[in-house]
């Protein structure tokens, strides 16, 4: 799973440094991250695609969320007796006794106090 998510991760991490780096024509003398190539890139996609540029950022936006919930639910599914498990124990209620303790005892006091 470290795997996949880092092969997805890692594109996605290119992609929007290019992309936010490129929109602000913050290009610290790289040509790729010119505020042209940037309107370049996406004026292109969109003679390709037949839409507008400016739809471009967001549908990839969206198609990001959509591989993310598919991935946590991938993950999900793989952890699902887990999860059922860590779900059983919150409904159960019990709390062990150390940690009651450390919850219900006296603070630090205050040194005026």
């Amino acid at each position: 799973m470290r795997t996949l998510f880092a092969l997805w991760a890692a594109p996605m991490a290119i992609f929007w440094g290019w992309f936010f780096l490129s929109l602000n024509d913050m290009n610290f003398g790289y040509v790729m991250l010119s505020r042209q190539v940037h309107d370049f890139a996406f004026q292109l996609y969109g003679q390709m695609l037949g839409i507008d540029p400016a739809i471009i950022p967001g549908m990839v936006a969206r198609t990001c969320i959509f591989d993310f919930f598919l991935l946590m639910g991938l993950w999900a599914f793989r952890r699902r007796r887990n999860i059922a498990e860590w779900i059983g124990q919150r409904r159960q209620g019990t709390i062990s006794e150390d940690r009651l303790g450390r919850a219900t005892e006296a603070g630090p006091t205050l040194p005026a106090e």
